[in-house]
Formats: structure tokens, sequence, C-alpha cells
């Protein structure tokens, strides 16, 4: 792949496996597995996937994670958000919508990293994040209206769990954006330290307030869920791989096409559990329209 084509091929990279990982995780909630089950596999998979690419680093190079109260202060709160209470309500919302319903909710999350980032590190709001938002709004008005996604339906109020994971996980970006200028941590050591905080709370919650029994996955959703974590992991290194070379707003504009991938993978895998209509996917595209506008803002 020539250096022109790399980036873009591995954003768009990055969406279609994120895609497939979302489509997989559908189908482990419908083969007997609990959202915090799924969400708590995918977590694991994806901290022992970054641990052991960083543990070959600091063997082959001796570079080790710089780690202090601050950094760990930090990836705590973005752990917490984006990991324990996003993730959670991601699953929640395959569940209930769909995947391809969810990954389209989810895809407002520049919408609200930049209202975070507005009100707190004082990025401007032009008139084409004005224009995006619109749009955005728009494109979640004609989704509500698609008749797509879970076969079983969904009320109007269920897009509240994509789009308060997309809350959340615009929150995390602010806050995990913070640790990367504020400390000496790399994009790697910065993820890995943020799925371990998510993977510690989400043990915490099956053992504090759950229960052990909760942890007993059904064989078929553990492998679709095992799976999806590894794709997920693969998905982050490929998105980080991506902005380590190319412009951050055409990076994260490629990663937000992930909707549309979803739509075709649910058409292919989901059939007997979800519906993509035409409403829906015009709907997907809006929406992706809009947070590209956000993003190039």
């Amino acid at each position: 792949m020539t250096g022109e084509l790399l980036v873009p091929g591995l954003a768009i990279a990055a969406a279609a496996i994120w895609a497939l990982s979302m489509t997989l995780q559908k189908r482990g909630l419908a083969d007997g597995g609990t959202v915090l089950q799924g969400s708590l596999v995918v977590a694991v998979m994806d901290a022992v996937c970054y641990w052991t690419v960083i543990g070959g680093v600091a063997a082959t190079s001796g570079h080790t994670p710089p780690i202090t109260p601050f950094i760990l202060g930090i990836f705590f709160v973005s752990g917490t958000v984006g990991t324990a209470i996003a993730r959670l309500s991601s699953f929640v919302g395959i569940d209930r919508v769909g995947a391809s319903v969810n990954s389209a909710g989810i895809s407002t999350r520049p919408l609200f990293a930049a209202a975070l980032a507005f009100l707190f590190i004082g990025e401007v709001v032009n008139e084409v994040t004005v224009a995006g938002i619109v749009v955005l709004v728009v494109g979640l008005v004609v989704l509500t209206l698609s008749k797509g996604g879970d076969l079983s339906g969904w009320q109007p109020w269920e897009l509240v769990f994509p789009i308060f994971a997309a809350i959340a996980y615009g929150g995390s970006d602010v806050v995990r954006r913070f640790g990367l200028t504020e400390t000496p941590v790399t994009a790697l050591e910065a993820v890995a330290l943020h799925e371990t905080w998510g993977v510690l709370w989400l043990v915490a919650i099956i053992g504090g307030r759950v229960g052990w029994d909760a942890v007993d996955i059904p064989r078929r959703a553990l492998g679709y869920f095992f799976v999806a974590g590894l794709l997920n992991a693969s998905s982050l290194f490929l998105f980080f791989a991506a902005l380590d070379r190319g412009n951050v707003a055409i990076v994260s504009s490629l990663v937000g096409t992930a909707p549309l991938f979803v739509a075709v993978f649910t058409a292919l895998l989901l059939g007997d559990l979800e519906r993509v209509t035409r409403g829906l996917a015009a709907g997907a595209l809006l929406v992706v329209v809009g947070a590209t506008l956000i993003t190039f803002a």
C-alpha cells in the first residue's frame, strides 16, 4: 500500500473491523450472553492485547510506561467513563435497538466531544460545527422513524442508551486527550491504562453487586464475545496507527463510517435478528455526514 493510501486504508479497516465486532456482540447477546458479560470479556481482551504489546516493546527497547499517581488518576477517570459506563451503555443499546441503530447513535460522539471540549478546554465552535449538528440531528430523527434495527421492535426513548454511550465516549476522549498532552504516556499506554481501569470497575460491579454467577457465560456467547474483543482491540490498534501517520480530522471521519459497515454486516449476519431498512441506511449516512462536519470544523 502506497504512503498516500496507507492512512485511509488503516482508518477504513479500523471502521470495518469495529463494525464486525459490534455485529458479533449482538450475536453473543442473542446466544444467551448478558450485557455485563459481554462488556467484561471485550474489555479484558482489549487490556490483555494492549499490555502484551507494551510488554513486547519493553522487552525489545527497554522503554517502560511512566506510571505516577497523576497519570493513574487521569486514566482512572477516562476508564471509568469510557469503558465501564460507555461500554455497558453500548451493550444495552445493541441488545435493545440492534447493532445497526446502536452504532449510528454512538456516531454522535463527535457532537458531545466538541461540546465538552468547548466547555472545559475552550475549543471554538464555528458555523461548520453548527451545520454538522443540524445534519446529525436530522439523521437521528430519520433513524428513529426508520422501523429498522432489532426485529422485536424498539421505542424511540431507547436511543438514550447509544446516545448516553456517545456522551460517555466523548467525555472520555476529552480526558484522554488531556492525559496525552499533559503527560509523557504514549497513545498505546494511555488506552491500556484506560481499559485496565474499566476492567477493574466491571470486576468490582460483578463481585460486589451482581455476584460471580454472572460470569457463567454460555459457550457460544463466550466465543462471540472473545472474537469481538480481539476485533475491537485490533480496530483500536489500526486507529492509533492511522493517527500516528495522518491528520486527526481525516482519520476520525473515516473511522466514523463504521455505521455503514455495521449496516452491511447486519444484513449479512444478523438477518434473523435485525432489519436494515432504507430509512435506517439514510439515517446512518446523515449521522456520519453530520459527525464528519463536526470533526472537520
